[in-house]
């Protein structure tokens, strides 16, 4: 086989791979629940598994694919007016590249990890202020005046001041660990998969 064949069927796998990934995380962000001591509108779900195992597995771009894919699939059955798929695709993009840029620089487990870890602090911080500034701002517009949403949280804790108050007190810790969730999984199944998902078996 010729070099640019190699390419091209290297890039079609690498693609198929992708939307078999994309298509295990629509499942995933179907199957969400909620959690205790946060408001019920937010809701739990490991979509990201498999945008961080692509991401670790075919390059960060590959993860970002599988965010875009994930969330076009559920943008039909949207109950947010696409207001959460939007938050949903940005953080899941903070998540898997530099996790993905770490682990393709030093492979190693232990590189797979940091990276991951640091992937999942930046989604946790950087929610903070995609929240503050677009998401809620939208979301109050649509669905749920802010006061209301501020109630909910107080309900929770009274001493919650404003928004970005709570933003801070609680969806930057459940941010991080969601993501930290996703590592600990990857952690134990990305090396068996690892042969499957790059094609070498």
């Amino acid at each position: 086989m010729t070099s640019a064949r190699k390419t091209t069927a290297f890039k079609a796998r690498n693609l198929t791979v992708t939307a078999m990934l994309g298509a295990v995380a629509s499942v995933l962000m179907f199957v969400s629940f909620s959690v205790p001591l946060m408001p019920s509108f937010i809701k739990l779900d490991f979509s990201e598994l498999p945008a961080l195992l692509a991401s670790f597995a075919l390059g960060p771009w590959y993860g970002v694919l599988v965010c875009l894919i994930k969330n076009l699939v559920n943008l039909p059955f949207t109950t947010t007016g696409a207001v959460g798929e939007m938050s949903n695709f940005l953080l899941g993009v903070c998540f898997v590249v530099p996790a993905g840029i770490v682990y393709r620089r030093h492979k190693s487990r232990k590189s797979a990890m940091i990276g991951a870890t640091a992937g999942a602090a930046c989604m946790a911080v950087v929610s903070v202020f995609t929240n503050y500034f677009v998401i809620y701002p939208m979301y109050a517009k649509l669905f749920i005046p802010m006061d209301v949403i501020l109630d909910l949280y107080r309900a929770i804790s009274p001493n919650v001041k404003n928004l970005l108050d709570a933003l801070v007190k609680f969806n930057l810790p459940f941010t991080f660990v969601k993501g930290m969730c996703s590592v600990a999984i990857s952690y134990f199944i990305y090396k068996p998969l690892s042969p499957i998902l790059k094609g070498k078996r």
